[in-house]
């Protein structure tokens, strides 16, 4: 059964139709990633779903008490009250529970033996644990900390947050909520890799459906089992992630271009004889001809595919630089005015025709690194110097490079001197066209900006790329003309890159940064991932004691019959011989209730495992073993207990 269907829904704005005859269905825990060009009317699709605009035309229906999460691309947080606050409205009902047990507990304590409110008591308590009201908090902290806020951020209120922060604060709270349904544009905006990797974890686990619009294609490929493409006012739908949503729209672009180019030939051939037979001796067959040609033009006639303009890129280094691109020495990266530095980096040398990625978690200092290498900023200590005949060229994720009062055509004109004819001819290439090239660069929009940035980029022949962000605010088919050229450049390439996709199909080594360190992998993305989860593994293992050999056993002693109403003190297993019903349901709850707190200490111990694990913390990763080995232990002989007790 589907959760969401629309059929045949339509938008327009006046005359104009965004979108049209539209039918679609979402099933329970269906993930699905809309894609389509900016301006196709994505978000616009999102909100009638939810229900927040009205189509046009057709309708849509929602299973009755469908609850909906969303996440717009700009969300507002108004509330004034600390972060850790906004996550507790997630758990509203539990938390009213929880005050109807405290007031009942005070109520037992104050009217002992009462059996009808200890009864009332066990029924709420076991309602309470069954819906996580033991683990809510653990819940908070953990998506909190997946999503990249710390434990400093928890008491500060909202309106301080940047508008990246409120974000990642909106997305906590509706993975917490636990819709339905939960429809997100552009999550991955405003989150670093790690937070990505944990959102795509949490997403795959998640039991509801998912309905996402997203220019991440790494994120789509790791989350979503379909594909919705909004193109020209129409839907198709493909199975499959986002790598066999382009292999499959390839095959049907493909089959539409062989379609329509087999009946352009038969009208050809078709108009050719009736042109040759129609006052001849045939002519009979030319008119009948004639007829079914006109019928075919008139209900029939296969359209040409349309395409949408796209950047036309070709970059070409002017000059073949030396082996040795780029070579470090003791380099220290940081300010000196900071209380320390950002990190070391390990004598290393870039050679000719390598594209090395620089990742990390925002803020660890990797502009910071390239303004170094660019000598924009001292090093801290350490030498970082280019080769021979190296010729660069920058790509700033900020574009500060970019004059703001220059037109886009003068931009373009400090690199090189041409026609203004020629200019414009280029521009277009770049998706510039007509009066769009007297624009000012501080008019444009950041995809905008990004365009005459890699414009300046292709005409300046550089033979060492430094790219910082260089697909943000790109479109998808952008990303995708902008990755064919890199991977087809003649010379060498330093990329930043939160782009994953982009990343995993250039990088032939990975410089992966730390707070502390940069550190070196050779090998591709994929490797290096691989990598670094075998490394995780061995961690994991090696804070795992080794199992003890086994002991002798000693003679039994001899039993002692308990007494009436005792158990076995030696024994957290051992059942008492004779319980009364009122003591063995008050055993039972003791024992649930252990349960639950040595289970919120293994999930308190895993994270701290891991912390201590990814900081090579020996001592403490022994000491943890220990500690969950031991919680283990205790957590199955008060099992044994509890199945004891039910069973009895």
């Amino acid at each position: 059964m589907s959760i969401l269907t629309a059929s045949r829904v339509g938008k327009a704005f006046g005359a104009d139709d965004i979108f049209e005859d539209i039918t679609l269905e979402i099933p329970h825990g269906a993930k699905i990633a809309l894609v389509g060009p900016n301006g196709a009317g994505k978000t616009t699709l999102l909100r009638i779903l939810m229900g927040l605009e009205e189509p046009s035309a057709g309708t849509v229906t929602r299973m009755r008490g469908l609850r909906i999460g969303y996440l717009p691309q700009r969300p507002e947080l108004v509330a004034d009250h600390p972060l850790w606050d906004e996550m507790l409205t997630a758990f509203s009902d539990l938390r009213r529970r929880e005050v109807q047990l405290e007031s009942l507990a005070h109520e037992m304590a104050e009217r002992p033996g009462d059996e009808a409110l200890m009864a009332r008591y066990g029924e709420l308590q076991h309602e309470f644990e069954a819906a996580g009201g033991y683990e809510f908090e653990n819940r908070i902290e953990q998506v909190l900390q997946g999503l990249g806020f710390d434990q400093n951020d928890y008491q500060k209120p909202l309106p301080i947050f940047s508008g990246g922060q409120k974000t990642r604060a909106l997305l906590a709270r509706l993975l917490l909520e636990d819709p339905d349904l939960l429809v997100l544009d552009e999550p991955t905006n405003h989150l670093d890799i790690a937070a990505v990797e944990w959102l795509e974890g949490f997403l795959n686990g998640w039991r509801g459906a998912v309905l996402l619009v997203s220019h991440d294609r790494y994120f789509m490929d790791r989350v979503v089992t379909a594909i919705w493409e909004l193109d020209w006012g129409q839907m198709e739908t493909y199975r499959g992630n986002y790598s066999a949503y382009v292999h499959q729209r390839a095959e049907r672009r493909a089959l539409q271009f062989s379609e329509y180019e087999a009946q352009r030939e038969m009208i050809a051939r078709e108009e050719e004889y009736i042109r040759r037979n129609m006052a001849g001796q045939n002519t009979k067959q030319a008119k009948g001809r004639l007829k079914r040609l006109e019928r075919l033009k008139r209900d029939q006639l296969i359209e040409r595919p349309r395409e949408h303009r796209s950047l036309h890129l070709h970059l070409q280094a002017n000059v073949r630089s030396g082996d040795k691109v780029l070579m470090t020495k003791n380099l220290l990266v940081g300010y000196s005015d900071a209380p320390a530095p950002l990190f070391s980096v390990p004598d290393l040398t870039l050679y000719r025709g390598e594209v090395a990625a620089v990742i990390g978690p925002n803020g660890v200092g990797k502009t910071t690194f390239l303004k170094t290498l660019l000598q924009q900023l001292e090093p801290l200590s350490g030498t970082a110097k280019m080769g021979a005949s190296v010729k660069i060229g920058y790509f700033a994720q900020a574009h500060e490079l970019l004059n703001p009062d220059n037109t886009i055509l003068d931009e373009l004109l400090t690199v090189r001197n041409m026609p203004i004819s020629n200019a414009r001819d280029y521009l277009g290439s770049f998706l510039f066209s007509g009066d769009d090239v007297f624009r000012q660069i501080n008019t444009l929009s950041g995809g905008e900006r990004g365009r005459i940035a890699l414009a300046k980029l292709a005409l300046d022949g550089a033979n060492f790329l430094l790219l910082d962000e260089p697909t943000n605010h790109l479109d998808i088919p952008s990303q995708e003309v902008l990755q064919d050229m890199l991977a087809r450049f003649n010379g060498t390439i330093l990329l930043v890159s939160h782009d994953r996709y982009l990343v995993d199909a250039l990088a032939t080594q990975i410089w992966s940064i730390e707070p502390g360190k940069l550190t070196v992998f050779e090998g591709s993305y994929q490797e290096f991932v691989a990598a670094r989860e075998a490394a995780r593994e061995a961690a994991r293992q090696a804070a795992m004691p080794a199992p003890k050999a086994p002991e002798p056993k000693a003679p039994p002693p001899a039993k002692t019959p308990a007494r009436p109403g005792q158990g076995n003190p030696g024994n957290p297993g051992a059942q008492a011989v004779k319980l009364s019903p009122r003591e063995r349901e008050k055993r039972i709850a003791a024992v649930e209730a252990a349960i639950h707190a040595l289970e919120v200490r293994m999930v308190e111990i895993s994270g701290e495992l891991e912390a201590a694990s990814g900081a090579g913390q020996v001592d403490r990763v022994r000491e943890l073993g220990e500690a969950y080995t031991a919680t283990q232990a205790e957590i199955d002989a008060r099992m044994e207990e509890w199945e004891t007790l039910l069973a009895s």
